[in-house]
């Protein structure tokens, strides 16, 4: 009798309020991107822009919590994004780190082999 109350009645929480039908638009919104949801000054889902999406395409009201809960279990993670510039032309950086990055460089000098510490191991 004992075991029957330690037996497990399942994952815990709250049932998800999404079908199948509106995760897979959920999902199709969140890959559009942020700017197709008029959120253009960043490229960037927050929990908060998810929520409001949520709400918007569903009149559901989701927690931050509860979108991180429901996004984990889509396969999203939490990620830092990396800021570029929309401007930015990746053929034009190749070329240049390709041709005029060396010339700037210049070549390593040949009289200095490297560490001149007194730590180095080959000097007493």
């Amino acid at each position: 009798q004992a075991h029957e109350a330690l037996a497990s009645k399942g994952p815990g929480g709250e049932r998800c309020r999404l079908d199948e039908v509106r995760l897979q638009r959920l999902m199709e919104e969140l890959e559009r991107g942020p700017a197709a949801h008029g959120y253009t000054e960043d490229q960037r889902w927050t929990l908060a822009r998810v929520a409001d999406l949520i709400a918007s395409l569903f009149h559901l009201h989701y927690t931050p919590r509860g979108v991180s809960y429901l996004l984990h279990r889509l396969g999203w993670s939490p990620q830092v994004p990396i800021h570029r510039a929309t401007e930015r032309d990746e053929e034009v950086i190749t070329s240049w780190v390709a041709e005029q990055w060396p010339a700037i460089k210049g070549q390593r000098s040949t009289w200095a082999p490297g560490c001149a510490g007194k730590t180095r191991p080959d000097r007493p």
